[in-house]
């Protein structure tokens, strides 16, 4: 009989001798199964044991219950994550891997997750058809320890192998079943311990690493070494960690894992140049690129790039050989993202030359020379884009237009924000030609150019300074937007707004941070379904007014029942339930449940 279980819950269980009811302690008869030898390497970092002093200390303050929230990272000395089903994992925190491929946050697979998976465990390991307990588990019957030790941390789950013979042996089999894991190395930690995790996971398929320490060649090929049958890779670092590896070292990695899938890491910055040849190999995510010299992509199976290079102004990258090499080696290219200031006019005709036939998301951001003429060009080589993020570009209303004519059937995403040059007209026009439209970004395009950021966050002091030099549009706008399929609408930091009209009955996310003008008299939100608006930065009456309008709508909603004039037309009254029994029912059944509407202020 197979069980299923569903894993990651976040409780702990501390290692402990079992006790009977009475108070009586039981303890798993060792004696008849004979003394073995214990090992001869330190179980915390894996040295020699002889003349060696252990500085990695293992402690009950270190072992804390894993944080319930989805952005927790998880660590070798407090939080990691041990997994035998192959579940999308939690997002890392604070990473600098845009997620530019997807944008939707509703997507779960996006930032450093791993694919839904096929199979949930491995059956060879999980026998529960014994029902009696077994006196070398503790009293435990074998399903339910298994169950127990599965949802420690893997720090837990060493200190539960102490235990007994039969604990070890269940944490044997669980290190063994696992076919992801997630860890936080932090700067105390050795590259022996790390690799004495990893070596007790011989099946492990999905790796990721959250570095507070330096990440260097030796880490990297302790992670070859342990990991032969790695598919899907993801280092993600801190901001006080550098990472170490070189080019040359990243390449002979990549061609030596032959069943590597994923590869994500951040922090390349000392990469200098780089030759990736890998068959199979399908995404690559890099970020903090910086000068590279040389630049080689011989992935023939690749399907998803994203390089984020550094924003810094004496990059010397030549990205029009680049994305030439790109389109020479890498033909199954369908999500291509590149952000960096050297972005221009012939890096995009380099990538229309390439005639990649498969492409649909394309992302070219913070390049200030992209022009109108490139989006011709974009148009007229890719007429089957789904995503199609321009952000940090300079084209005009010109340029939408163009976008409008070409993708009326396709376009369901539009990144527009940092655009200086786009009006209020353009956006308009966007959501009246573009009927398939479900997300839509223009923050800090319908911008004053005499404000503040009150929102550092936002954008970088390069982008202000961008959008403060060019002054091409008029400061009071107004905005009317009627769009059936609009999910998502941004319009951060559009200080140069002062109405905004919205009939968007599917619109579940609104973000007006930031805009500081907008009149609450002007303001009209006719959007059932809305669950979240982000509010933060704005006028208090500005905030009241939307509260309003969302509490209002919400309250129309809970009155179901309809509404009748009297026979002399003097006021109107609802209707009972049993004068209008066919129009109540067939009116609850049209009806769909939602939450109040949340206005998110910090």
């Amino acid at each position: 009989m197979q069980h299923h279980y569903h894993h990651r819950s976040q409780s702990h269980l501390s290692a402990g001798v079992p006790t009977t009811p009475g108070g009586e302690t039981q303890l798993a008869s060792d004696s008849k199964l004979g003394k073995k030898r214990g090992s001869y390497n330190c179980g915390r970092c894996g040295l020699p044991k002889k003349g060696h002093s252990c500085h990695v200390a293992i402690t009950t303050a270190d072992i804390e219950s894993t944080p319930t929230h989805a952005d927790s990272s998880v660590a070798i000395s407090a939080t990691s994550s041990l997994s035998t089903t192959r579940l999308p994992p939690p997002r890392p925190h604070c990473s600098n891997l845009r997620r530019a491929l997807s944008f939707d946050d509703d997507v779960e697979d996006v930032g450093g997750g791993f694919p839904e998976p096929e199979t949930a465990y491995d059956e060879e390991n999980l026998q529960f058809d014994d029902p009696l307990p077994d006196p070398n588990s503790g009293g435990f019957p074998p399903g339910c320890l298994w169950e127990i030790l599965r949802r420690l941390p893997p720090v837990g789950l060493l200190a539960a192998a102490r235990v007994c013979k039969g604990w070890r042996e269940t944490a044997r089999k669980l290190w063994r079943a696992a076919e992801e894991l997630r860890l936080r190395v932090p700067a105390r930690a050795q590259v022996g311990f790390v690799g004495s995790v990893l070596q007790k996971c011989p099946g492990l398929v999905r790796l990721s690493l959250r570095m507070e320490s330096d990440l260097d060649a030796t880490m990297l090929a302790c992670i070859a070494f342990s990991c032969p049958n790695l598919e899907f890779m993801e280092i993600l670092k801190s901001d006080t960690a550098m990472n170490r590896i070189t080019g040359d070292e990243l390449g002979r990695f990549v061609a030596d894992k032959r069943c590597l899938k994923s590869l994500k890491m951040e922090g390349c910055s000392n990469l200098g140049g780089f030759v990736l040849c890998s068959s199979s190999l399908s995404t690559l995510w890099l970020s903090d690129l910086f000068s590279l010299s040389k630049t080689v992509f011989n992935c023939p199976n690749l399907k998803e790039i994203s390089l984020e290079f550094s924003r810094q102004q004496n990059d010397s990258t030549d990205l029009t050989s680049m994305v030439d090499g790109l389109g020479r080696y890498c033909p199954r290219l369908q999500n291509v993202h590149i952000a960096s200031l050297r972005l221009s006019h012939s890096v995009v005709l380099a990538l229309t030359a390439a005639q990649l036939r498969w492409l649909r998301m394309l992302s070219l951001v913070l390049g200030s020379e992209i022009t109108d003429a490139s989006v011709a060009a974009i148009a007229s080589s890719y007429p089957n884009l789904e995503l199609l993020d321009l952000s940090g570009s300079s084209i005009s209303d010109s340029g939408i237009g163009m976008i409008c004519n070409v993708f009326p059937e396709t376009l369901s995403r539009l990144h527009l924000a940092l655009c200086p040059n786009i009006t209020s007209s353009g956006i308009q026009f966007v959501t009246a030609q573009l009927p398939l439209l479900e997300l839509m970004d223009c923050g800090m395009t319908i911008c004053d150019p005499n404000s503040e950021n009150p929102l550092p966050g936002e954008c970088n002091d390069w982008e202000l300074k961008n959008i403060s030099k060019t002054k091409l549009h008029l400061i009071h706008q107004k905005l009317i937007i009627k769009h059936n399929r609009l999910k998502k609408l941004s319009l951060w930091g559009c200080s140069g707004l002062d109405a905004l009209y919205l009939n968007c009955p599917e619109l579940n996310d609104l973000n007006l941070n930031s805009c500081k003008n907008l009149h609450p008299e002007r303001l009209l939100l006719q959007c059932g379904n809305l669950e979240s608006v982000h509010a933060s930065g704005c006028q208090e009456l500005l905030i009241e007014a939307i509260e309003s309008q969302v509490s209002n709508d919400f309250l129309a909603m809970e009155n179901v029942l309809p509404c009748k004039r009297l026979a002399d037309a003097s006021k109107r009254v609802q209707v009972p339930h049993f004068l209008s029994a066919q129009s109540y029912d067939d009116d609850k059944k049209q009806r769909v449940k939602r939450q109040r509407c949340n206005v998110l202020v910090r």
